[in-house]
């Protein structure tokens, strides 16, 4: 018992009906019968005491004007206010006697007493909320706040909730909205469950849109991963898959699908929908389906061997169940190159087969005196086809204005070593790719689903206060709590990607992340290695996907696009590079990474096709990797090239990789990587962008091409780039890390983690 902290607080149930009609009209009731308690103390000790954070801030600043719980006549004090508030108890008496006589005795009223919940409507002056909660069976005193939608903090910082996106109204209490939410869209989520059960994964119908929960650590079947060159999976119609499929799902007969709490979180940022609360949590894509694929267990652990399996399966149902997006909040080993690194091989075939994989970059920024470290990117955001993410920290607004970098979000360059010629050398790739929200986000929190036996996930169980911080009402399936963590921010952009293939399907995997980087704000004072091209902006990122073609994935398998043909669509224009969020214009960083190491811009990146493009090219450094996947047979039942079967990987053959007119940026960042000088991989990004914006630059004439092993661009770029000069940066007194080394095999959820070297408190709890 002590170990759930059933003595924390009380969950406050709300009666579940098929219609879900009191969570429509914005019910407050709270229902908590006897022995349906999950503890006896006051929920949400915030503020002041018992009050709810948003009644103890307005009270403590006399700003009750205005509020719909409250009134007060003009050039009165807060104290002379009236207040409608709900009293939740932990009285044995059902009748709430002595509460009531109380309430009236105090000069209030009772306008309800729910039969089926232990707690009153009442009306009493403030200056008696405090007599009234210092009561023994008084738990909690929250407004009786207006079901009225406005854009989550996660919506508002991000861009989700701009005219580009989505609009909201509110129709007679009903909450709707019209725009992109991700529908159609399957996201992926491996990490440790997801709670089907949670309301924040409600369709319109108050059905689950997690379409389907999987266990991967169900089934031990290593034999799904053949070979380096290629995974083989059972074939489609057959009695092995059909095994398979049994012993891994999981998408009923148990009550507790997340343990850990870590997935549900990660699926709500991505994907939930919280507007029927308050404080509302809703998620990018509020309309996207969610398929949890478990590889983590109930302390967030797992192994390299079951996120395989995890990603195989990924691949293998991607076209039949529209699965999109992948998001990878989990980290491993980081000391392997790109190249060989079994994990990162997996990412890379994944989007070979066409799916966008977004990963978090890690959680090692500091080292554990304090100190900022650089090197220390996780697997597989050492990925190159990777969308590797980091942390911004959003200081709790809106606006832009405040936003910076967190501390605690690892910084490239990329460290995993490879040996040429008996020579052991790093890759050095630039990542993160950008950075996202990832600072107190406030998102489901998955419990046991037994009404008469709720427990909460080991994240909210070892550190309650992550509950707590987010001041609301913890109602049965409404539950909420607050993560940090470049696992936090990994999603935010896994959802945006939802929308930007629901507004253009024929997007491809490496397009997005151009377009992601290329829409982003750069954040000022903060390097490349700190915030890759900038910050998230996703009525950016929408904004420039809409313009675009929409068969452009088609065409490349095809292989009917030309370099440099246009990708714009008939009638469409590049759009302003900027955005109007929250009455603030931010400007476009225009800023992409390729190649590992270089840096372009340059609206013809975007608009005309450069084949890099194609989701089974990877080039990074002085290396071009070809990935091809090759489909089982179609039959009677299941159409051709729709199971992946294996992958062929190789070198690529001679081709272009970029065209000519294309904006090159190495004039602009110096000849090498200087910490002290801010010069190479340590430019501030607001000073390249605004650089480029002001036409500086390299336009290229003759493109970039692949020839005979060697990448040439008006001479030889091999040796260039922004390669570190590991002498000179050590000298400068940087920590620089020789690649993240954690226990040997496993793979540890982003959150709650605490690997030896390395200060991560932050990105468990925030940071201020």
């Amino acid at each position: 018992m002590d170990r759930q902290r059933e003595a924390r607080f009380t969950v406050l149930i709300e009666r579940r009906s098929t219609r879900r009609l009191w969570a429509l009209m914005g019910s407050a009731l709270l229902l908590a019968g006897a022995g349906l308690l999950w503890a006896t103390q006051a929920h949400a000790q915030v503020g002041q005491g018992k009050f709810a954070r948003d009644l103890s801030q307005a009270l403590n600043s006399n700003n009750l004007v205005g509020q719909r719980w409250s009134r007060v006549a003009a050039g009165q004090s807060a104290d002379k206010a009236q207040v409608q508030v709900i009293v939740t108890s932990n009285s044995s008496d059902a009748e709430l006697r002595e509460l009531r006589a109380e309430v009236l005795r105090l000069g209030g009223s009772v306008h309800a007493r729910h039969t089926l919940v232990q707690g009153l409507t009442v009306q009493l002056p403030a200056a008696q909320l405090a007599v009234l909660a210092a009561r023994s069976d008084v738990v909690g005193v929250s407004p009786n706040r207006s079901v009225q939608r406005s854009a989550s903090q996660l919506e508002s910082a991000s861009g989700s909730s701009t005219s580009n996106v989505r609009s909201y109204s509110n129709t007679l209490g009903l909450i709707s909205y019209s725009g992109l939410d991700g529908s159609g869209i399957g996201i992926a989520v491996m990490d440790s469950g997801v709670m089907r059960a949670h309301k924040s994964f409600g369709d319109k119908l108050g059905l689950s849109r997690v379409a389907r929960n999987v266990n991967m650590r169900n089934a031990n079947l290593a034999d799904w991963v053949s070979g380096v060159d290629g995974t083989i999976s059972p074939a489609p119609g057959s009695l092995a898959l059909l095994n398979y499929e049994n012993a891994i799902a999981v998408d009923s007969g148990t009550s507790t699908h997340d343990a850990y709490g870590h997935g549900t979180h990660v699926a709500s940022v991505a994907a939930g929908k919280g507007y029927y609360q308050t404080p509302d949590t809703t998620g990018v894509a509020p309309g996207a389906k969610i398929y949890d694929v478990k590889v983590l267990d109930s302390e967030g652990k797992g192994s390299l061997s079951d996120v395989l399996e995890g990603i195989q399966w990924v691949i293998f149902h991607a076209k039949e169940y529209n699965i999109r997006v992948l998001n990878l909040s989990l980290a491993a080993s980081s000391g392997e190159s790109w190249q060989t690194d079994p994990l990162c091989m997996a990412v890379r075939r994944a989007t070979a087969a066409g799916i966008t994989v977004v990963v978090a970059g890690g959680n090692f920024g500091l080292s554990s005196s304090g100190k900022e470290v650089y090197g220390a990117i996780a697997s597989p955001g050492n990925e190159p086809s990777a969308i590797t993410v980091g942390a911004a920290n959003t200081k709790g607004t809106g606006g832009r204005g405040d936003d910076v970098v967190n501390n605690f979000s690892s910084r490239g360059p990329t460290r995993g070593t490879f040996t040429v010629n008996g020579v052991k050398r790093a890759d050095n790739l630039l990542k993160p790719d950008l950075v996202a929200p990832g600072n107190r986000v406030f998102a489901a929190a998955a419990h046991r689903d037994s009404i008469l036996n709720p427990a909460w996930n080991t994240l909210a169980t070892n550190n309650y206060d992550l509950v707590t911080a987010t001041g609301g009402a913890q109602r049965y399936e409404e539950t909420l709590m607050s993560l940090s963590g470049t696992s936090i921010a990994a999603p935010v952009v896994a959802g945006t990607v939802a929308l930007m293939l629901q507004a253009n399907p024929g997007l491809t995997p490496p397009l997005v992340k151009a377009i992601l980087q290329y829409t982003a704000q750069a954040l000022p004072n903060a390097n490349l290695l700190q915030q890759g091209a900038g910050m998230l902006n996703v009525d950016g990122a929408v904004a420039m996907a809409r313009v675009l073609r929409t068969d452009i994935a088609s065409a490349i398998a095809a292989g009917t696009l030309a370099p440099g043909a246009s990708l714009l669509a008939a009638g469409k224009t590049v759009p302003n590079p900027k955005s109007v969020i929250n009455g603030s214009t931010i400007s476009w960083s225009k800023v992409v990474f390729a190649g590992g190491n270089q840096v372009f811009s340059g609206d013809a990146l975007i608009t005309r096709y450069q084949p890099i493009w194609d989701p089974r090219i990877v080039w990074a450094g002085g290396v071009v990797k070809r990935t091809l996947p090759v489909y089982w047979p179609g039959t009677l039942l299941t159409p051709a090239n729709t199971f992946v079967k294996s992958f062929n990987e190789g070198s690529a053959p001679n081709q272009t990789l970029v065209t000519g007119s294309v904006v090159n940026a190495r004039s602009l960042l110096g000849s090498a990587s200087s910490l002290l000088s801010r010069t190479g991989a340590f430019t501030a990004v607001s000073n390249l962008s605004s650089a480029l914006a002001s036409g500086g630059g390299t336009v290229l004439v003759s493109g970039i091409s692949l020839a005979q092993g060697l990448i040439l661009s008006e001479g030889l770029i091999l040796s260039e780039g922004l390669i570190l000069s590991e002498g000179l940066i050590l000298s400068e007194g940087l920590i620089l890390s020789e690649g993240l080394i954690l226990s040997e095999g496993a793979v540890l959820a982003e959150t709650g983690t605490t690997p030896l070297k390395f200060k991560t408190d932050g990105a468990l709890k925030g940071e201020d």
